[in-house]
């Protein structure tokens, strides 16, 4: 358990990174932003795997395929398309405070799962979370542009990052069933497949923004914002996708549900972080709150699951079985 839950803090560090790289390239689309980091993302999969590729295909089954593609396009081209846009359209703070609400979803949609707290003893836990949030909500409203533009575009960006919850809660919990039902793979070599499957549907987003009219965005843009552009993406590839996403399957094949929601909470933070770092400014107050609050309920919610788990290590060693790399 410890092992996963320091996992599920590392993928939030890294997954964090993937809030401040629209903030720093604002002039390129969604589009273009999503096919550049996954197509690189793809490349990079696709050498990870090519010294190991006889053995992950023979093991491949129609079911992996299917499950792959599935979350390959919602939980990575979909999410980060639409996390995007609600950067661009709203910024850092309010699209990360909605996503943060993932502890609570995820939490909740992986009440049924084996291994799981019971709500009743979450509650309070919970109730920081929600708190933490509330007093990010508070500050984002209070300051004055904390979300420039219009409101029907606060609006859609708002509309977005809720989108973009709707995507990771659902991939969150039907990849961490996926994960624990399959034994044939570890978390590693399942996210050097999925990273190839996204790959492919980058290349094919990237495709079809090229065959768009001529004039489009991409071709306005300084040579030199291309290099920033590429070299970024390379560095979400590398890192929040490829890194990232195997620590995350790691942590999920070692964690019961309930839990690894709660560590999702990191990703907010981070994002938070560099968000202040990057401003060149410290938190005000119910920035700092909220941070504090998030951290207790994880803390806390953590406690409960170690006091539960001391009559089921048995069953965490199972779960973890076949996935340590």
């Amino acid at each position: 358990m410890q092992r996963g839950v320091a996992y599920g803090v590392m993928a939030g560090a890294l997954w964090g990174m993937v809030f401040l790289v629209p903030r720093v390239l604002p002039d390129f689309s969604p589009l273009l932003l999503s096919a550049g980091r996954y197509t690189l993302y793809g490349v990079v999969s696709l050498a990870a795997a090519l010294p190991v590729a006889r053995s992950l295909v023979k093991r491949l089954t129609r079911e992996d395929l299917a499950a792959l593609v599935k979350l390959a396009l919602v939980g990575n081209l979909l999410y980060y398309l639409l996390l995007t846009a609600a950067v661009h359209l709203v910024g850092i703070a309010p699209a990360s405070l909605i996503v943060g609400v993932l502890p609570v979803t995820v939490t909740l949609m992986g009440r049924g799962d084996r291994g799981a707290v019971p709500l009743a003893r979450l509650a309070w836990p919970l109730a920081l979370v929600l708190a933490g949030i509330g007093c990010i909500n508070i500050d984002v409203f209070m300051t004055a542009g904390g979300a420039p533009g219009s409101v029907p575009t606060r609006l859609l960006g708002l509309a977005c990052a809720v989108g973009a919850l709707g995507c990771w809660t659902w991939f969150a919990v039907e990849n961490a069933r996926y994960l624990q039902r399959q034994t044939h793979f570890s978390g590693n070599e399942w996210s050097v497949l999925w990273g190839v499957v996204t790959g492919l549907l980058g290349a094919a987003l990237w495709l079809a923004i090229a065959i768009l009219p001529a004039g489009g965005p991409q071709g306005e843009l300084a040579q030199g914002r291309w290099h920033s552009f590429w070299l970024l993406n390379f560095c979400l590839a590398i890192g929040a996708s490829w890194l990232g996403n195997g620590l995350w399957n790691a942590a999920s094949k070692r964690l019961p549900l309930t839990l690894s929601g709660q560590l999702i909470v990191f990703e907010t933070l981070f994002a938070l972080l560099y968000a202040f770092i990057y401003d060149g400014r410290l938190p005000r107050p119910l920035e700092l709150a909220a941070i504090l609050l998030l951290v207790a309920g994880v803390c806390w919610s953590v406690r409960q699951h170690a006091d539960d788990d001391s009559g089921g290590t048995a069953r965490v060693a199972n779960n973890a079985q076949g996935s340590a790399h």
